[in-house]
């Protein structure tokens, strides 16, 4: 199967299994094990399909389909990649969390279904929205993310689910709303100067004529984005509905909210970035991206210690570390690959965090840090693993993100930016004193008498446990394909195509692969005597 029909069929399927479960609404317990069935298969397929995509576009290059409509390269790869994964753990994780729902009552058969195909239909959303290159339906697809999402945050039907909703779906589309005319802004600025007007929907066009490009409309087109869809992926001041939404949502949703929804609209803003450096310089673009960055970062450290809701937290937890990878972006080479390698390490982190705020939940009853206690006594394994996320969220070694964060420290120290480091520094101090004790609170102390002891299935424990192995061994030794993803996702960031950047940049991170050559070329030097 050719590498066009694969992203082709990356699409269908998805959108396949959400009909199905639709359909399957009306159908009762059949209807319902229908649903599950179809959502269990349209993860898997869409794990491996990702992967080999992924795959594909590092080693061999880009893919263009669909009449150039579809574009996958190294940048959007490695987020294609990171949402295929986030979407099988969070995917297997609602097998468990929506099958106990229901087996106490709390959801119906219908609403099963419903959330199945809801859930399907916001992955579809999303990867279009990573494969998109065309810049309208870019938008077109981050906005559909919010009205398929929506329905799933108020999934419960409370009072403080719709509130939610309501605030994501109204701030979002507001937001967007400056997104679409950045959008719109690039499109009438590239068909202003192309031969071949038609062509200025597509961005693989428009970053190649990007120098041809009028100057003052691409800095008003690149500020729309940045705050449009800046929103989206939860920036300060901006990020008003995330909280709300990721506290009231199920929580697998939360995952796929935090760890794949605000990477589809950071890839969005990153390729907007590519277009500005190009037309205008690094200067606005990276000045714009450290100050957003920076201000997420501090307000939200000051939030997290502050907090009482466990799910809350890890919200603001998600507006700090996005804040963390958009003022990496602006860190020069190394800082691009601090912020890829932390696309990544977050994306696991945050899906094991929510996964387990969710075990917590449906044993407790409640998310409050004053109320819940014994973790460790109620459900063992549950205690443990939260522990270890709260650690590996917060940057302790051997953790990945502790990779990803020395990194970012490192390229602001390589950019002469001292004291903006040891201020930074001090705010992950303080996001790093907030996880744990929202941690010893939680898992430490007397069980509450009325909670029962035990773990709640196989299911909700699987996917963190296999989180926790990702995040030790990308914390170790980081896989071969992941850094050349990465090398590839940077060469993107930085239009570069001369060398790779990790060799360039002569970081530790080099592949085995890699190092193998290096070998293989000494050997042949020396004297075929000598060998």
């Amino acid at each position: 199967m050719s590498p066009t029909d694969m992203l082709l069929l990356l699409m269908v399927i998805p959108l396949v299994a959400a009909g199905i479960s639709f359909a399957s609404i009306k159908g009762g317990e059949g209807g319902r094990k229908i649903a599950i069935g179809c959502h269990a298969l349209s993860m898997i397929a869409i794990l491996v399909l990702s992967f080999t995509l992924a795959g594909t576009v590092f080693f061999d290059g880009p893919v263009i389909s669909e009449g150039r409509w579809l574009y996958l390269d190294g940048l959007s790869g490695l987020f294609l990649g990171v949402l295929g994964l986030v979407s099988i753990l969070t995917g297997m994780y609602s097998i468990g969390y929506i099958g106990h729902e229901y087996k106490h009552g709390e959801i119906s058969g219908t609403k099963v279904s419903l959330y199945y195909g809801l859930f399907n239909l916001f992955i579809v959303s999303m990867l279009v929205a990573v494969t998109a290159n065309n810049v309208i339906m870019m938008w077109v697809a981050i906005e559909a993310t919010t009205i398929c999402s929506v329905f799933l945050v108020g999934l419960y039907g409370q009072r403080s689910s719709l509130e939610a909703a309501w605030k994501y779906i109204v701030i979002c589309t507001v937001g967007l709303a400056f997104g679409l005319f950045g959008s719109i802004l690039t499109y009438s600025n590239a068909a202003a100067v192309f031969a071949d007007p038609a062509n200025a929907i597509f961005w693989t066009d428009i970053h190649q004529n990007a120098q041809a490009l009028d100057t003052t409309l691409v800095h008003l087109a690149f500020i729309f984005v940045l705050i449009g869809f800046g929103t989206k992926v939860g920036l300060f001041p901006m990020h008003a509905w995330l909280p709300d939404a990721h506290s009231e949502a199920p929580s697998p949703v939360s995952a796929l909210l935090s760890a794949g929804l605000l990477n589809c609209a950071l890839l969005v803003i990153l390729r907007y970035y590519i277009i500005t450096v190009k037309a205008i310089g690094p200067a606005l673009p990276q000045n714009l991206l450290l100050i957003f960055g920076f201000l997420s970062v501090a307000t939200a450290a000051f939030f997290i210690i502050t907090q009482r809701d466990i799910k809350r937290l890890l919200a603001y937890s998600s507006v700090e570390n996005m804040g963390l990878i958009t003022l990496a972006i602006a860190l020069g080479p190394l800082g691009v690959i601090a912020a890829l390698l932390h696309v990544i390490n977050h994306s696991l982190a945050k899906t094991l965090m929510f996964c387990g705020a969710g075990n917590i939940l449906l044993k407790y009853g409640t998310r409050d840090i004053g109320i819940v206690k014994g973790i460790l006594r109620v459900a063992p394994i549950t205690g443990v693993l939260v522990v270890i996320g709260a650690l590996a969220l917060g940057g302790v070694p051997p953790f990945s993100i502790f990779v990803s964060e020395f990194t970012l420290v490192t390229a602001a120290i390589g950019d002469d930016r001292v004291l903006f480091t040891i201020v930074l520094l001090l705010i992950l101090t303080i996001v790093l004193g907030g996880l744990a004790y929202m941690a010893a609170q939680c898992v430490m102390g007397e069980q509450p008498k009325e909670v029962e002891k035990g773990e709640l299935g196989f299911m909700t424990l699987a996917p963190m446990a296999a989180i926790v192995v990702m995040l030790v061994v990308m914390g170790t030794a980081i896989p071969t394909s992941v850094l050349k993803g990465i090398d590839s996702a940077a060469l993107v960031i930085l239009d570069s195509e001369e060398s790779s950047v990790m060799n360039t940049l002569n970081l530790p991170l080099k592949s085995l692969h890699q190092t193998q050559q290096q070998a293989n070329a000494d050997l042949t030097e020396i004297p075929l005597a000598q060998q």
